[in-house]
């Protein structure tokens, strides 16, 4: 009897260990999934967002190697990563990969293609960005994401905050009314609106164009725009509509963001990692705990929520490549 009460008293303490501790305090490093806890992340974003609002596009930027279990194209797809989004952002496609207005290298580019038609295969859409500003160059970036069926933007400026003056108009410009992002011909990457003196301003250069798509931010100056605002920006200069698609970074936590906290430099929540040293205010986060996720998506006051209350189509998903930085760690 004294065995058996032993050996329970033992169990239960072992059970209160465990239960008595978060899920990601009690998992060391080498336990972790990264690529599938990033997998995860956007399937519970996907699946809020859609029990919201049906239509809502989920468009995770980079990471196409989630789209199989080891990142090789060879691989059978995933297919519950891939039924649960809506499009995928390719950046450095053809060019930018190196340098920007250099052409990527062929392995990698071959790389990337192999990996981005798992997407188009399974009803993805591609949106490729590549960054050059010499116009025969931007020319052969839309051209050959045509030739691959991906929709391009060739973005001169990498700090996306500007309309490109060339082409003069959109490549495939076109009066059809947009409601999915299959049907787009072409799109605007502009997540930067610091050249826009008002909101009014950027939503005037905006609908004096007739891109298919807009990526965008959430805020002007700090200040969000307004669902009013955001169904005038759905309008083409020629009458069609265009889907808004607003950009949120999910892999890393930016200090100028709303939900930061100036206690933070002192004091760093659990899942607050290191500064990126190439983008100055841009940190890694732990972006399986809970409290993070908490930020981003499931409550009122969560990002997310902010942006399908504000009328977006869609949210775009930065940083899926993050698991990579936790990889190499």
């Amino acid at each position: 009897m004294k065995i058996k009460l032993f050996v329970i008293l033992i169990i239960s303490i072992h059970l209160f260990l465990v239960t008595g501790c978060k899920e990601e305090d009690s998992v060391s490093p080498e336990d972790i999934n990264y690529r599938q806890e990033m997998r995860n992340f956007v399937t519970e974003i996907s699946k809020y967002a859609k029990s919201k609002n049906p239509e809502f596009n989920i468009v995770p930027q980079n990471g196409q190697e989630l789209a199989t279990l080891t990142g090789e194209s060879e691989d059978e797809p995933i297919l519950e990563y891939l039924d649960v989004i809506d499009a995928t952002g390719r950046e450095d496609l053809f060019y930018g990969y190196v340098e920007d207005n250099v052409e990527t290298p062929e392995e990698d580019k071959n790389y990337l293609i192999d990996l981005c038609k798992i997407f188009e295969e399974n009803n993805v859409k591609v949106l490729a960005i590549d960054y050059c500003s010499t116009h025969t160059k931007m020319d052969n970036s839309y051209k050959q994401n045509e030739q691959n069926g991906f929709i391009s933007f060739a973005a001169d400026n990498r700090e996306l905050n500007n309309i490109p003056n060339y082409p003069e108009k959109p490549y495939n410009e076109n009066s059809i009314n947009i409601t999915q992002i299959s049907q787009a011909k072409n799109f605007l990457y502009l997540i930067n609106s610091e050249n826009f003196s008002t909101k009014q301003d950027f939503i005037s250069a905006v609908t004096a164009t007739n891109y298919d798509l807009l990526v965008m931010d959430l805020f002007h100056n700090e200040i969000a725009f307004t669902p009013d605002e955001i169904n005038q920006l759905k309008i083409k200069q020629n009458g069609g509509t265009r889907l808004v698609i607003c950009y949120m970074s999910i892999g890393e936590a930016e200090d100028y963001r709303f939900y930061w906290k100036t206690s933070w430099s002192s004091d760093k929540p659990d899942w607050l990692d290191k500064e990126n040293p190439f983008w100055e205010g841009n940190y890694k986060v732990k972006y399986w705990n809970s409290d993070w996720k908490n930020i981003i998506y499931g409550n009122q006051n969560s990002y997310l929520d902010l942006i399908l209350n504000a009328n977006f189509d869609g949210v775009y998903l930065d940083i899926i490549d993050a698991y990579e930085y936790y990889e190499e760690l």
